[in-house]
């Protein structure tokens, strides 16, 4: 995390650590999908784990520990999927990056009526004003959530924009995942 902004929340931290690991990848990516868990119970409970992530006790105790899932299915819609998610209880929050397109909305009403979803992506991806954004978004059970941007043209570690309202609809379907 050696470009990483010093975050003061544990939320924000692993937000930007994951932004920037998606980052290290390059773009064009898929979907990735990370569980949260609270580093301190999982160098208590699971020490092996631990030593593998890299996890020397030289975080802090308050931090979260971002682990990477399996692959997201590409033959299935990320609401979908996501509806199929359940968390054991070792999991304190997770985290989602999703590159899309967006627009400015200067062109929202540009845009063509009565388009169905492949056509509105066709003409979105071939607008003159769209930009390509990475969202990474994370929430915990007790309901808190953060959100990283990082626009393609922009592609540093001091352009990433973050909040927790920046993505609503993901925050919220992600924490519909620990529903119980």
């Amino acid at each position: 995390m050696s470009n990483t902004p010093m975050a003061a929340n544990p939320l924000t931290r692993a937000v930007l650590e994951i932004d920037e690991y998606v980052s290290g990848l390059g773009w064009d990516q898929p979907a990735r999908l990370f569980a949260l868990v609270d580093t301190a119970r999982l160098r208590a409970e699971q020490p092996s784990l631990a030593d593998r992530l890299g996890l020397d006790g030289a975080e802090e105790s308050s931090g979260l520990t971002p682990i990477e899932q399996d692959e997201i299915p590409t033959d299935q819609p990320l609401d979908e999927f996501l509806g199929t998610i359940a968390w054991p209880d070792a999991v304190a929050g997770c985290a989602l990056s999703v590159e899309r397109l967006m627009l400015p909305p200067s062109a929202e009403a540009q845009v063509p009526q009565g388009l169905d979803e492949e056509k509105l992506t066709a003409w979105v991806a071939e607008h003159p004003e769209r930009q390509e954004v990475r969202m990474t978004v994370a929430v915990l059970r007790d309901g808190a959530r953060e959100s990283a941007l990082r626009l393609r043209e922009k592609d540093s570690p001091t352009e990433v924009l973050t909040g927790s309202d920046l993505v609503p609809n993901l925050a919220q379907a992600l924490s519909a995942t620990f529903a119980e």
